[in-house]
């Protein structure tokens, strides 16, 4: 893999040489990033646990309110990514929001985030439903942040 990558490197391009703003921008995302991956593992372990048969793994009650709560502190997080995301691109770019391929899955990802929220809060959901949920959020974090790498844009700075 790292060979299909040039091996001198180029200056900067003027959009990252912002850099109190790029590195709270990326500070912000990887947070919210590493508390969802906290959510899709408990979520991943509820669903081993849900029968309550794993003797060494936590109960399943508390991986669903681990995950929740995970979700809960990451949400915020990935809401302040995309709104410093929006001003980064209007210093780098003259516009808040141009439907890149990443900024694109990130507004997925915080909507499939959000929906869960709202079906645990509004709806009530807890158990299978709610940590299968999860497990898609967290296939938009990896979608978010691997796809500039298939799907180009002005994310992909290599």
């Amino acid at each position: 893999y790292a060979y299909s990558f040039p091996s001198r490197s180029l200056p900067l391009i003027p959009a990252l040489q912002q850099n109190l703003l790029l590195t709270i921008h990326v500070a912000v995302a990887m947070v919210a990033y590493g508390t969802f991956a906290i959510g899709f593992a408990s979520a991943t372990l509820y669903l081993f646990q849900r029968r309550g048969r794993i003797g060494w793994l936590p109960s399943a009650s508390l991986l669903d309110d681990l995950g929740y709560r995970s979700v809960a502190v990451g949400f915020p997080f990935m809401t302040l990514t995309i709104v410093l995301g929006a001003l980064w691109a209007d210093i780098a770019w003259g516009r808040y929001w141009g439907w890149d391929p990443k900024e694109t899955a990130s507004l997925v990802t915080w909507l499939l985030y959000g929906g869960y929220l709202h079906a645990r809060l509004v709806a009530g959901w807890r158990g299978t439903r709610s940590n299968t949920l999860l497990i898609v959020g967290f296939a938009g974090v990896l979608f978010t942040y691997f796809g500039n790498l298939f799907l180009g844009g002005l994310h992909s700075y290599a």
